[in-house]
């Protein structure tokens, strides 16, 4: 059967659409349709040819459908998630104004200087991967998993120790910390294993997929890292229970893996127990430890923030606080600005994960909302975590603030996870098509 007269109608239409990837699938879409009109003018007894011409007839003014397909199929921007990244963003740089009593080998306009970097990195790898098409990342999830532990094992016999752990390791002249990096590629690692799941159909497969989930928790715990680990766990959980497989699989291989989460998270809970047999966060009063301490600190700190604060005044109260650009930013800012701007903070910082989250829901195709849901996971577990342990419900341990802490190599990361959930955003109407014309 010639197709030439299509060809030439399709190139018409198509010359309308501004998208690359929407031109891509209404040409196969529109090639399919004229396909099935042709074949129902000729069981009517219209040759081939003529069958064809009307066709082409019944799908109308190539150039006003390429125009209607333009803008149905233009790609979109979540410009509410955008504001809402933005004024967080900017509220990044409130710790470093007065918060650095205890880095002060440095004056703040450097420190102000090194987050306007960063934050100006995040907005390039943001928009990056915006552009990028997302869907060709599921084929690489062996390279980015053995990428991932080749890593880990380097820094675990190369790297040098910080805070009782092993974060860096030296690049050229450079350090770094590769291990939001690590949990980055993991993270697409197993957000293509999970879109993947049907084929884990035996003990065998499951068995295989439940070691490879536990490795690179051993190579965290050995550094030793317990956020990281817990925030994999966790990312992955969700990950399979967001995903399209068989029922029965994805409750046999979520229930492995969610077990295997809990045991994680107590164990890492009870590392934190003192030897009187109390967590310090439960009763900080009966602790004489730093941890304990620290909770004391935390609570004499919003018991004096006020509705609207203290200002940026040092005081022997605040300067007590350690990390009060980092992992303390939050009762930080309560203190200097008030309950009335934390509660704004928090609004704030809801409201951006709601609606990731949201996006993710709401996305039909299956690997868009794995990555979608798995990186809402990476964004919603920092920030409870810190703003519970700041509050003395959960304990302290190593969870930055997304957005707001400083730290350069968390920001990347989190800007990563943002940048691919505004990926399968911007391409949502162009896939949806194709997911509803397939099923």
């Amino acid at each position: 059967m010639s197709h030439s007269h299509f060809e030439e109608y399709l190139t018409k239409v198509t010359s309308k659409v501004k998208s690359k990837e929407a031109r891509e699938m209404i040409t196969k879409e529109l090639h399919y349709h004229l396909n099935e009109l042709s074949q129902s003018f000729q069981k009517r007894g219209f040759p081939e040819v003529e069958a064809n011409d009307k066709a082409i007839q019944e799908m109308g003014d190539p150039s006003a459908l390429g125009e209607n397909l333009n803008r149905l199929h233009k790609p979109k921007m979540d410009w509410l998630l955008v504001g809402i990244l933005c004024i967080v963003a900017a509220l990044s740089f409130l710790p470093l104004i007065g918060g650095l009593y205890d880095i002060l080998r440095e004056p703040v306009s450097y420190f102000v200087k090194r987050q306007s970097f960063w934050l100006s990195l995040a907005l390039l790898v943001i928009i990056a991967l915006i552009v990028f098409d997302y869907r060709r990342l599921q084929h690489y999830w062996v390279y980015f998993y053995l990428v991932g532990v080749a890593i880990l094992i380097y820094t675990y016999f190369t790297g040098y120790v910080q805070n009782d752990s092993i974060t860096w390791i030296r690049f050229f002249t450079f350090s770094i910390d590769p291990r939001p990096l690590t949990l980055f590629l993991f993270f697409l690692a197993w957000a293509s294993i999970t879109n993947q799941i049907n084929r884990f159909n035996t003990l065998f497969k499951q068995a295989l997929l439940l070691v490879l989930f536990w490795i690179p928790i051993l190579l965290y715990l050995t550094l030793p890292n317990y956020t990281l680990s817990i925030l994999y766990a966790l990312s992955i959980c969700v990950m399979v229970a967001f995903s399209q497989g068989l029922k029965r699989i994805v409750v046999r291989v979520g229930s492995l893996l969610f077990l295997s989460s809990v045991v994680l998270i107590t164990t890492t809970l009870l590392t934190f127990q003192n030897s009187t047999g109390a967590f310090p966060f439960l009763h900080p009063d009966l602790d004489s430890t730093r941890e304990g301490h620290i909770y004391q600190i935390l609570g004499n700190i919003f018991s004096h923030a006020g509705w609207f604060g203290n200002g940026l005044d040092h005081d022997s109260l605040i300067v007590s606080l350690p990390g009060n650009h980092t992992d303390m930013a939050f009762p930080y800012l309560v203190y200097s600005f008030g309950w009335l701007f934390g509660v704004i903070l928090c609004v704030l910082l809801l409201m951006l994960i709601a609606r990731v989250w949201k996006n993710g829901i709401k996305t039909k195709e299956s690997f868009g909302r794995i990555l979608i849901t798995g990186g809402a996971t990476l964004l919603t577990v920092p920030t409870l975590w810190n703003l519970l342990m700041m509050l003395g419900i959960v304990p302290i341990i190593e969870f930055s603030l997304p957005f707001i802490s400083y730290g350069g190599n968390m920001l990347l990361f989190n800007a990563a996870i943002l940048g691919l959930a505004l990926s399968v955003y911007r391409r949502k109407e162009i896939i949806a098509t194709t997911v509803s014309s397939n099923g």
